[in-house]
């Protein structure tokens, strides 16, 4: 037996239980009104072969004159080798989005050319494609779901959770909260070694694309180093992995730690609003939304992951209720660095100098 996701994925038995079943509706909305986007989104979710090779051309083809340019300039100076690295990890970020889209059945109509393409992108990402696939829509399937914290997404604890904890693990809650930690050295680590490690609750195939990738990616560095030197290859592949790593998680992160995002316990969690309310729309300058190939539609991607890059614009603008969520710009986003905290009776992400004191105040009766 297997479950259908929202968008259109199957997963195994052992996420079943993982997966309430989404409703249509908003608290907010009259109910026919919130039904209208699964007929409006229907009409953008049908791949495009031509579109998706354009992107890999515009995309990988740059990428590869980056690492030619950049063999050539280790002859003349660092100092124009490290600027083409940062270029090429914005690329890298471009390169990752389409490697999501593939991992979703939306980037081209064939699956099995879905695979081989998540598969490659994947190896630039440093990134195994299936089992990143699964801990994907587990994300999908859990978004904004208090109860389901843990996989695909980043730890993020309630303010009553943060008072009951120990001592220890308050510090290390805000050690992997400090934006040092989470945007510049977790990157790192996520993509050249956390990757390396299958997760033990991973089905066999899953398990095993850590593995093949892990081998392929022997491959490569083996024959990267041949070509620039081991030194030299590890130190452009680390700022490229760094620059990529940062832009990628610092998007991920404030696409679900803003201050009105969406979370909600047991059978309160509704699947449109976590994707509505829960999934931000991060209005970025066209530069830069071409290079996170436009995941700052954000909102759209959670109501259907079908529908590929190429098409979350066109699907934002083709409907008003879709443009009602409130934007988020690259200078308001820089608020989110300073969100710690979800409280559930503010029903908003806070600082830790926003905890409210349990403790009964002078003159004040303990209730």
């Amino acid at each position: 037996m297997k479950l259908k996701f929202p968008d259109g994925h199957y997963l195994e038995n052992h996420l079943i239980a993982l997966m309430p079943m989404p409703t249509a509706t908003l608290e907010e909305r009259p109910r026919a009104e919130t039904a209208a986007w699964r007929k409006i989104v229907e009409q953008y979710e049908t791949p495009s072969t031509g579109r998706a090779l354009w992107q890999l051309a515009d995309t990988l083809g740059p990428l590869v004159v980056l690492w030619g340019l950049m063999y050539w300039s280790l002859g003349v100076s660092w100092w124009l080798t490290l600027p083409l690295a940062v270029l090429a990890g914005l690329f890298l970020v471009r390169v990752f989005i389409f490697f999501h889209d593939c991992g979703h059945g939306s980037f081209f109509k064939s699956r099995r050319v879905n695979d081989v393409v998540g598969f490659i992108t994947g190896l630039l990402c440093f990134t195994p494609y299936h089992h990143w696939r699964w801990e994907h829509a587990v994300h999908h399937a859990t978004s904004g779901h208090l109860e389901k914290r843990g996989t695909g997404d980043i730890w993020t604890m309630t303010v009553r959770e943060y008072q009951a904890a120990s001592p220890r693990r308050k510090f290390i809650y805000r050690v992997a909260r400090n934006p040092l930690v989470l945007f510049v050295i977790a990157p790192v680590l996520l993509f050249l070694v956390y990757q390396r490690f299958p997760k033990r609750k991973a089905g066999k195939r899953e398990r095993q694309s850590v593995h093949w990738m892990n081998l392929a990616i022997v491959i490569m560095v083996a024959g990267m180093s041949a070509i620039f030197g081991f030194k030299n290859y590890l130190i452009i592949q680390v700022v490229i992995s760094a620059v990529g790593g940062s832009m990628g998680v610092w998007m991920f992160y404030v696409q679900h730690q803003y201050e009105d995002a969406y979370w909600e316990h047991g059978d309160e969690w509704d699947y449109t609003a976590a994707a509505l309310q829960g999934s931000s729309f991060y209005k970025l300058p066209r530069i830069l939304q071409w290079f996170t190939g436009n995941i700052g539609f954000h909102h759209i991607h959670h109501l259907s992951a079908r529908i590929p890059n190429y098409n979350l614009e066109r699907c934002h603008r083709a409907q008003p209720m879709f443009q009602e969520v409130k934007p988020l710009t690259l200078l308001s986003s820089m608020k989110c660095l300073t969100f710690r905290l979800w409280d559930e009776q503010r029903k908003k992400m806070i600082r830790f100098d926003q905890i409210q004191d349990p403790r009964p105040q002078p003159g004040q009766v303990a209730g």
